[in-house]
């Protein structure tokens, strides 16, 4: 049984400003639920328009936000949850950077924000639900335990950004877009068919709350500017320098500004970044080659998995699966890829996948390279 088919129920929609979320709430209550929507306020300084597809939560968005409670027939609230976003989503992610690490916002705001403070001032005010434009599907087994799984549509699929989603947050999501085989086109003609204004809204995308896109000078603003370090080869010889090893992640290869080319004319990439020393160390692609890796925080969409298990997981928002096989072993989930990986930083979140379903989601800790034969 699927969330659509449940009985009505009173659903808090969370509505950002854009047009996923329009339609989620649209849907929600043509499907016969008692919805309420709700606009989050998440910037103390709110800015009066946003950037082409840039930011959020500014005071336009609020106001689109509105005017489409008002055409679908729903009350409509703003709710400051600024500081709490700022504590929680901001600082962490200033805190993870400055530390080396690469963290996901979006993840930190689903399990914090929009269904942690959200979700807990909903249900103390009688709300059953909370509901986003998210593109995911929630479904109920025989058993009543609830699962989290992919959206219908793999091209637009959120799943990853959900992985930490518990239980108790699951049994109180719901996710109307979820089973939508249609292109995001289609969402567009939906909403301007409903009347919506933001049909041709453009999405909001990177980090919201850099609406600029420039995240070095956000992160340089706030840990105190500019920081020049050296930026090293495998061997710890000297190529150049940096202004602050916090502007750099794990795979990159571009923005590096090193002087002269590798000797084999190969291109570069960051394989380790060192917030103690302030250094960045650079080499081959296939310096990258990950074979496995330790993962903390574990966060599991219903009960933990027993022993070791075959999975597939995904390492990023918009990247694809990868065969592993994993265990949880005193508190800490240690994952082995079938084939080695590229691009995998500490911070990031490794989310774990039975088929369709979700088994949950942690914070990558540390990383095994690949060995690689010694060169003369």
């Amino acid at each position: 049984m699927t969330e659509t088919s449940q009985r009505p129920l009173r659903v808090l929609a969370a509505m950002s400003g854009g047009v996923d979320s329009a339609v989620a709430a649209a849907r929600a209550a043509e499907a016969g639920h008692d919805v309420t929507g709700v606009h989050l306020a998440l910037s103390a300084n709110p800015q009066s328009f946003r950037t082409g597809a840039r930011g959020c939560c500014t005071i336009e968005d609020s106001r689109d936000a509105r005017r489409a409670a008002d055409v679908i027939g729903i009350p409509f609230y703003v709710w400051d949850l600024a500081e709490r976003f700022r504590e929680d989503v901001v600082e962490d992610f200033v805190a993870e950077y400055e530390a080396g690490r690469t963290p996901n916002p979006c993840l930190r705001c689903n399990e914090k924000i929009k269904f942690a403070a959200l979700l807990d001032k909903a249900l103390a005010l009688g709300f059953d639900a909370v509901c986003t434009g998210h593109y995911a599907t929630v479904v109920t087994g025989a058993d009543g335990n609830r699962e989290l799984h992919r959206a219908s549509d793999m091209a637009k699929d959120q799943s990853y950004v959900l992985g930490v989603l518990d239980e108790r947050q699951l049994a109180h999501a719901m996710f109307p877009l979820g089973d939508t085989l249609t292109t995001k086109d289609e969402i567009r003609a939906e909403a301007e068919r409903r009347g919506l204004a933001v049909a041709k809204k453009p999405d909001s995308h990177d980090i919201c709350f850099i609406a600029d896109g420039d995240t070095q000078g956000f992160l340089a603003n706030r840990l105190g500017g500019p920081a020049e370090g050296d930026i090293l080869d495998e061997s710890g010889a000297k190529l150049g320098t940096h202004e602050g090893a916090f502007g750099f992640t794990i795979g990159q290869r571009k923005g590096l500004r090193i002087g002269h080319p590798a000797p084999d004319g190969k291109p570069r990439y960051v394989l380790d970044i060192s917030p103690v020393n302030n250094t960045v160390t650079v080499g081959p692609a296939e310096a990258l080659d990950v074979t496995a890796l330790t993962a903390i925080k574990p966060r599991w969409c219903g009960t933990p998995p027993a022993g070791p298990g075959t999975y597939t997981a995904q390492l990023r928002a918009h990247g694809g699966e990868t065969e592993v096989t994993a265990e949880l072993t005193d508190g800490a989930l240690h994952v082995t890829f079938t084939e080695p990986v590229r691009g995998v930083a500490p911070g990031q979140a490794v989310v774990l996948y039975d088929g369709t379903r979700v088994v949950g989601s942690a914070t990558i800790a540390t990383t095994v390279r690949r060995e690689r034969a010694a060169t003369g």
